[in-house]
């Protein structure tokens, strides 16, 4: 089963934007998220992960301004971003986390990878 992203778009500096990820059985399973992004011309970077226990970690750059969580009831993680910079502009991608999922190998073969969505944000 694919992850399914939503959410993303464009906004201005300052503004806010919500991502979502999703598919069936995903937290269930005791599967954690990563969230990616990569910039044009850019590596990927990780972003953000959040396991089903609720820990989460943030790269740096987004500290205090995005925030992760998941909604049981929905199999949904989200990730909340606002204070929104250009530097923040980018495909973002979530995927089953290597580090905060329990079973990785079986997150892995049960879920594939979101298809990405694109971030602008114009200064």
């Amino acid at each position: 089963v694919q992850l399914v992203q939503s959410g993303g778009g464009s906004v201005q500096t300052g503004g806010s934007l919500r991502l979502s990820c999703t598919a069936p059985g995903f937290l269930s399973n005791n599967c954690g998220m990563d969230w990616y992004r990569q910039a044009p011309g850019k590596q990927r970077e990780w972003v953000s992960s959040i396991s089903t226990h609720g820990a989460t970690a943030y790269t740096d750059p987004v500290k205090g301004r995005f925030t992760i969580s998941q909604d049981k009831d929905t199999d949904t993680v989200h990730l909340e971003m606002s204070s929104l910079e250009p530097d923040d502009t980018a495909v973002y991608f979530c995927e089953t986390s290597r580090a905060f999922s329990v079973d990785v190998r079986r997150c892995k073969e049960l879920f594939g990878g979101g298809q990405g969505t694109q971030v602008t944000v114009s200064s």
